[in-house]
C-alpha cells in the first residue's frame, strides 16, 4: 500500500487580479502557508503558465517547476478542463463555449476544435517536461443534449456519438502515451463521460487505451445519486487523480436532481466546502489506500456559501487529517508462530 500524497490545491478557483492570487509565485507562497504540499495548475491561465512554451522549452518548464518548488510545494498535475471541453462541442453550445477559446477562433467551431486538440497535445509534452505522470481534463460532449431523451433518440445515435468522440481523442491519447502521462477524464455532468457506463462506452471505442484514465471526484456522484464508493471498487485500476470536493443532495417535493433552473444556492444538489457536505471521505480515503492509489489528494473548492479563503484554510487541514499513513506491518504480527512449508502441511494434516 501507498500513503496518498497531499494535501494539494487546484488553483483555478483562487486565481484573481489581486495579490497574492495574481501570479504563480505569490499564490504558491499563500498555499504553502496554509499547509498545502502541492498545486494543480490550470493551463488556460497565463498568470500561472504559458502552456505552449512549457511544451516547447524544457528550460521554461524547469523555471515554472522552480517557482513552485522554491515556495516549498510540488506541482501535482496540470489541468486542461476548458480546452478539453472544446474537443467536442454540440452546436447548441457554440456561443457559450467560445469564451473558453481565444478570440481569433470565436464563431469558427472547426478552428476552435483544432486549437483545443493542439492545446491537449501541448499539455502532454508540458507534463512530460515537468516530470508529471497524470493530467486532468474534460471529454467534451456531442450527446449531452439527449441525456434525457424526448423525443426518443434515433437508433444508433449514441453509438455514432461515441465513435466520433473516440476519433477525436484517440490521437491525443497516443500523444500522452508517447509522453508517459495518463490522461484523466473528470467524470462530470455536461460531459459525454458523466458516469461509469458512459466512460465504459468511450473506453470500448478507444480500444481500452492505457492512458484513458480517470479523475475521481465524488461530489459529482452525490448530485447524480450514484454509489461513489462502489465506483472506486469498479474503476480503481483506472483512477489516477483525486479531487477532494464535498457536496450535498437534499431533494424536496419541488425539485430533485435537475434543480429546477435554480441558482446553486437554491438547488437540491449543491457543492460545499470540505466537511460541510455529505461525502463519506473516511471511507473514500480508506478505499484508495487499500487499492494502493499512488497519486495526490487535491482540494477543488466550489462552495456557494463559504468564503474561498476559509474553504482553503479548512481544506488543507481536512485533507491532512484524512490521509492514512499506511502500515508496513500486520497488527497481529506479535502473535505470529513462524512458518515454512513443512509446518504449514503439518497444520493442515497433510
Amino acid at each position: 500500500m501507498t500513503t496518498l500524497k497531499g494535501p494539494g490545491i487546484f488553483l483555478a478557483q483562487f486565481l484573481g487580479d489581486n495579490a497574492p492570487f495574481n501570479n504563480l509565485q505569490s499564490i504558491c507562497l499563500w498555499a504553502e502557508a496554509l499547509g498545502f504540499k502541492g498545486v494543480q495548475i490550470p493551463t488556460w491561465d497565463s498568470r500561472c503558465i504559458d502552456l505552449k512554451q512549457a511544451a516547447e522549452s524544457k528550460t521554461y518548464a524547469d523555471e515554472i517547476k522552480g517557482i513552485v518548488e522554491n515556495a516549498g510545494l510540488q506541482i501535482t498535475e496540470l489541468s486542461t478542463h476548458l480546452q478539453g471541453q472544446l474537443v467536442a462541442v454540440h452546436p447548441a453550445y457554440n456561443e457559450l463555449f467560445d469564451g473558453f477559446a481565444p478570440k481569433e477562433v470565436h464563431g469558427n467551431p472547426a478552428a476552435r476544435t483544432e486549437w483545443a486538440i493542439q492545446q491537449l497535445k501541448y499539455a502532454a509534452k508540458a507534463s512530460e517536461n515537468l516530470g508529471l505522470n497524470a493530467h486532468a481534463t474534460f471529454s467534451g460532449s456531442l450527446l449531452w443534449h439527449t441525456v434525457y431523451p424526448w423525443p426518443q433518440r434515433p437508433a444508433g445515435l449514441v453509438e455514432t456519438g461515441f465513435k466520433e468522440l473516440a476519433k477525436r481523442w484517440r490521437p491525443i491519447l497516443d500523444v500522452f502515451d508517447a509522453s508517459g502521462v495518463d490522461l484523466c477524464y473528470e467524470i462530470h455532468p455536461g460531459e459525454d463521460l458523466h458516469d461509469g457506463i458512459s466512460y465504459e462506452m468511450f473506453l470500448k471505442e478507444v480500444n481500452n487505451h492505457p492512458r484513458a484514465c480517470l479523475l475521481y471526484d465524488p461530489s459529482h456522484f452525490v448530485l447524480q445519486c450514484l454509489d461513489y464508493l462502489e465506483y472506486i471498487d469498479i474503476y480503481h485500476e483506472r483512477i489516477r487523480m483525486f479531487h477532494v470536493k464535498d457536496a450535498e443532495f437534499n431533494p424536496t417535493g419541488r425539485q430533485g436532481v435537475y434543480g429546477g433552473y435554480q441558482s446553486w444556492i437554491n438547488r437540491a444538489g449543491r457543492f460545499r466546502s470540505l466537511g460541510d457536505g455529505q461525502v463519506d471521505f473516511g471511507s473514500i480515503f480508506s478505499k484508495l489506500a487499500a487499492y494502493d492509489y499512488k497519486g495526490w489528494a487535491v482540494m477543488e473548492w466550489e462552495c456557494c456559501l463559504k468564503h474561498p479563503e476559509d474553504g482553503a484554510t479548512e481544506g488543507a487541514i481536512f485533507i491532512r487529517d484524512h490521509i492514512i499513513r499506511v502500515t508496513e506491518k500486520a497488527f497481529d504480527d506479535f502473535a505470529g508462530t513462524g512458518s515454512d512449508e513443512a509446518f504449514n502441511k503439518k497444520i493442515l494434516g497433510i
